[in-house]
Parts: structure tokens; C-alpha cells; sequence
């Protein structure tokens, strides 16, 4: 599909000041906030964009090609979507927005355990080539009810997410009582109001609902209720026997969201996993932790990359996708990117920004002289 970028907005930056003053401040400041600080959600950017890239302009060159293969699938570019939680409240319908951009421009989408449309629904619009993320259940019948859901949808890639022992300590979302449907304080009424676009578009959709887990869930669950809900039936922390289970149970691919050391890497791999994602929960659960692209360069350093690895964190546009891939990285994911264009565009917003991402990275690859994503590497300056 041959697509234009809307030139109104050109950039990711352009895309998140419309999203900023398209929805509620609660919504904007759910998807674009940290935990704590915030000093771990700018470290992540930051740090990428330390790194250097050297250009060769008299070599051969014959162009680029930014198609990537992942798990016997070839994809059109080296990027796909972040799981984020809560999308439906930032825009109505963005879960199954963001999955339509998905399967035709032919990029993973990965749909979070507590997003706002189903996996059988997201299984349906991407015909089976949607990625799930599991937070883990605290119970073994919740666990395998999930999977066979997954496996009855066609889904063929697992993410059991790792960085979830706790939840982040996020005190805009306290102070803005973050709920769904939005907690009706007289400042998110202000707030509702002032937003005429998102209150109607929501109206018209009806209110979000958390809809995998719907089965599950009481009746009438605010997010301050889902909170002891989820604290009492998911439990994040990981083992080895809660990890083998599931690989004996799932026979595609398993692969692990939120490893950020050289330790916790190896256990992947010897646990039986197909590809690792190094990620720090976008900087939303430990404020005091690394960036996670020096959490990749120290994995990669320190071992041999014999399976997939990935990275999410930080990770904004083409090249940022650029100087992750010449850190070593198979692949990229983007989560608040899409989302700004989502909140800033609507249905239209999800193709926009992966136009934008797909012209920035070749760019960036035309002016390095690297023919391929996997070439990316040899043009990294090391300090």
C-alpha cells in the first residue's frame, strides 16, 4: 500500500503535541508518564540517542531494504508495536486501529493482557498474526484458560512479560485517578469537556472495557478495584517452573518481555525461550534502572546472541530504530509513537506514523550507505 505522510504532521513530536491537545490531560499523562521521577523514561531516549552513526558516500551502493525475517515470517520493516495497556481510554477503538495498520503494512502487533479489545477480536483483524503478552496468572486454571484462548485464535507468538513483579509507583495516575470509565472528579469533567472530539468518540463507542479479561473480571471493576483484582489473580514473578510449563504447553514461539541483564538473558535461552525483549516497561516500573539500550549493549557484550533479541524502551523514531539496530538489536518495538498518532489522528493516525518511522529509518540508511538492517551494525561509531 502506497501511503503520504499528512504533512499537518511530519514528525513523531508533531503527532504527540496534537495527541496532547486532543484528549484529556489524565489520558495523555497515563500514556506518556513514568514512574516515580521519571528520570528512567528520559534516560531511555537519551541513551539511544547518544549513539553515532558513520556515513560512507563513495561506496557502491544500490539502495536498501528494510524487510526483516522473524520467526520464519518476513516483515516489511524492522519495527512493530509495543503492547500498552489501557488503549481504548487514550483513543476509542485504538487496539483494533493499531492492529488493522499492522497486519497491512505487515508489522507484528503485540495486543497486552490488559489492553481494551479481545485476543479473539485482535486474532480476527490480523488474521492469527497478532503477538500476545501474558501477564502471569497467579492461578494455573486462569493460565491455561488464556492460552487455549490464544491457541484457538490462530496467535502463534507468546510474550510473557518479566518486569511486573510490582506495579510502578505512578503518581500522575494517582493524583488523576485513573479509571475506566475516568473517574468523574470535577477536574476530569473539566478536562472531558474541553476534549469535545474524544468525549463524543467515546460516547459513540461506549466506554472501554478491559475485554480479554472480561471473562473474569466482577462486574462494575474501576481501576482502582482492578488494581486488587490483578494484584490477587496475576502474579509477575517468573521462574523456572512457572517458564517450563508454558513452554510445555505452547508449542510456537515464547518469547520473554522485560530482561535487562546478562544473567536473566542466559536463563531465556536456557529455559527454552525463541527471542528475549530487552525493555524496561518504557521506563513506567524502576526509575533507578538503566536505559534499556545499555541494558542490550551489556547482554550482546557479554554473550552470544543465539536467539531473537529485541528491545522496546525509549525507542521514539527512525532513528532511534536505527541506532538500536546498530547496537545489535534483530528487531524494534514502539509503543507511545503509535499511540501519539492514534490520539492524534484517529483511524488514520496508526498508518501514520509508520510511514513516518519507514521514511526516517531509510533515510538514515541511505545517507549511512547500508543496504540492509542487518548491515547496521558496521556503521555504529564505538566510543
Amino acid at each position: 500500500m502506497n501511503l503520504e505522510i499528512n504533512p499537518r504532521y511530519p514528525s513523531i513530536g508533531h503527532l504527540k503535541a496534537r495527541a496532547k491537545s486532543r484528549i484529556p490531560r489524565f489520558a495523555f499523562e497515563y500514556l506518556d508518564g513514568g514512574c516515580n521521577n521519571e528520570i528512567n523514561l528520559k534516560r531511555n531516549t537519551e541513551d539511544i540517542r547518544n549513539i553515532q552513526l558513520q556515513p560512507y558516500y563513495l561506496r557502491d551502493y544500490r539502495g536498501i531494504d528494510l524487510q526483516t525475517t522473524l520467526f520464519g515470517h518476513t516483515y516489511s520493516a524492522p519495527f512493530g508495536i509495543s503492547p500498552i495497556g489501557l488503549q481504548g481510554l487514550m483513543w476509542p477503538g485504538a487496539s483494533e486501529i493499531l492492529a488493522k495498520t499492522a497486519f497491512e503494512q505487515n508489522i507484528p502487533y503485540i495486543l497486552s493482557t490488559v489492553g481494551t479489545a479481545s485476543i479473539e477480536k485482535i486474532a480476527e483483524i490480523t488474521q492469527g498474526q497478532a503477538w500476545f503478552q501474558l501477564y502471569h496468572p497467579a492461578e494455573d486454571k486462569l493460565r491455561d484458560d488464556m492460552i487455549d484462548r490464544l491457541l484457538a485464535s490462530g496467535i502463534k507468538v507468546l510474550v510473557v512479560l518479566a518486569d511486573v513483579p510490582s506495579f510502578g509507583y505512578r503518581p500522575k495516575e494517582i493524583k488523576n485517578g485513573l479509571a475506566i470509565p475516568p473517574k468523574m472528579t470535577f477536574s476530569n469533567m473539566i478536562q472531558i469537556a474541553s476534549k469535545p472530539n474524544w468525549a463524543i468518540s467515546t460516547l459513540l463507542r461506549g466506554q472501554p472495557e478491559f475485554k480479554t479479561l472480561k471473562p473474569y473480571l466482577p462486574k462494575g471493576l474501576n481501576l482502582k478495584h482492578l488494581g486488587l483484582f490483578m494484584n490477587k489473580t496475576f502474579d509477575g514473578r517468573l521462574s523456572h517452573d512457572r517458564i517450563k510449563t508454558i513452554r510445555d504447553k505452547w508449542p510456537h514461539k515464547l518469547v520473554i518481555k522485560g530482561i535487562a541483564n546478562v544473567e536473566d538473558a542466559q536463563k531465556s535461552i536456557d529455559w527454552g525461550m525463541d527471542g528475549i525483549i530487552v525493555s524496561n516497561h518504557g521506563g513506567r516500573q524502576l526509575d533507578a534502572g538503566e536505559s534499556a539500550i545499555t541494558s542490550l549493549q551489556n547482554i550482546l557484550t557479554q554473550m552470544d546472541k543465539k536467539i531473537a533479541m529485541m528491545m522496546d524502551s525509549g525507542i521514539r523514531d527512525g532513528t532511534d530504530i536505527a541506532n538500536t539496530l546498530a547496537c545489535g538489536a534483530d528487531f524494534t518495538f514502539l509503543g507511545r509513537s503509535f499511540m501519539y498518532g492514534v490520539s492524534a489522528m484517529g483511524k488514520k493516525g496508526g498508518d501514520q506514523v509508520f510511514v513516518i518511522l519507514r521514511r526516517e529509518l531509510q533515510q538514515v540508511m541511505q545517507q549511512l550507505g547500508c543496504p540492509t538492517t542487518t548491515d547496521l551494525h558496521h556503521h555504529r561509531i564505538r566510543s
